[in-house]
């Protein structure tokens, strides 16, 4: 169960970074809370043991192989409410991890924030997700989807979680289809078994780590003054808006900027935006 008090804000940011790491990754060392918070070893240490004494007595344990703490098996959140997207927020958002948290309470009135449906993911299946990515293995695990909603064994080699905006991908190499491909983590079913190391990595992964660059522009059959209002909408620079992006994220950039692909839509003030440098892309789309 979830509480706040009675801990100070800045501690109970590193109460839960602690519980997070410990329950998603498997393993929690100093050096996490160091290089995240900016404090000292000393200061990380403390604040791990009171977690296992005072905070959540005896969730964690230290493994000497491990060289860090790992949850015991009858770990139970009680700084976070243990869903994967609590552990999936911290690494969307993790350029803001650098930046000061010991500051008093931030303001919260006024103000309220749209996020899209939480979408299920179990610790045991990202945790060896996470295992693989990491360590470069393969894994064996089912997989769903619309064109075969059955389940299917996949082996996999994942390199990189992907946040679309809207939900969760992992990006690895597939050995049905010979290929880098983007699975959802949500269509995963059952428990992965890792297999052991991989000669597939994110280094063979061309694609991902081509860029390219997306050219928006208002849809001209508005008006001067409803192209004016698009532009600025946008932040446009002279009437365009110029977007680096990975290749293999073209795609999901545009359904987040609502951004339709396909044949223009009837109404511009629908359409509003269109991609200026299409052919220069096309082969990203899908």
């Amino acid at each position: 169960m979830e509480q706040t008090l009675p801990y100070r804000w800045d501690l109970l940011l590193r109460y839960r970074f602690i519980e997070c790491i410990a329950l998603w990754e498997g393993r929690l060392t100093t050096r996490h809370l160091v290089e995240t918070f900016g404090i000292g070893r000393q200061q990380a240490s403390k604040d791990i043991n009171t977690y296992n004494r005072t905070v959540a007595p005896d969730n964690l344990r230290y493994d000497k192989f491990l060289k860090g703490y790992e949850p015991n098996a009858a770990f139970k959140p009680t700084v976070t409410r243990g869903l994967a997207e609590e552990y999936l927020q911290l690494l969307a958002n993790r350029s803001e991890l650098h930046r000061t948290f010991s500051s008093v309470a931030l303001p919260q009135g006024n103000t309220e924030v749209l996020a899209p449906p939480i979408r299920p993911v179990s610790p045991e299946l990202l945790r060896p997700l996470l295992q693989a990515a990491r360590e470069q293995q393969r894994l064996e695990v089912d997989y769903v989807s619309l064109n075969n909603p059955n389940r299917e064994g996949r082996i996999i080699a994942p390199h990189t979680l992907v946040w679309t905006g809207t939900r969760w991908h992992v990006r690895g190499w597939c050995e049905k289809n010979q290929g880098f491909r983007d699975f959802v983590l949500s269509r995963f079913r059952g428990t992965p078994e890792l297999l052991g190391p991989t000669t597939q990595c994110s280094d063979d992964d061309q694609d991902w780590h081509k860029t390219i660059e997306i050219i928006l522009k208002p849809d001209p059959r508005l008006s001067e003054e409803q192209q004016d209002v698009v532009a600025k909408d946008f932040g446009m620079n002279q009437g365009q808006l110029c977007v680096i992006v990975r290749a293999r994220l073209a795609n999901y950039l545009l359904q987040l900027l609502n951004i339709h692909t396909g044949e223009a839509l009837s109404d511009p003030k629908a359409q509003q935006v269109i991609i200026a440098n299409r052919a220069d892309i096309t082969a990203w789309l899908f």
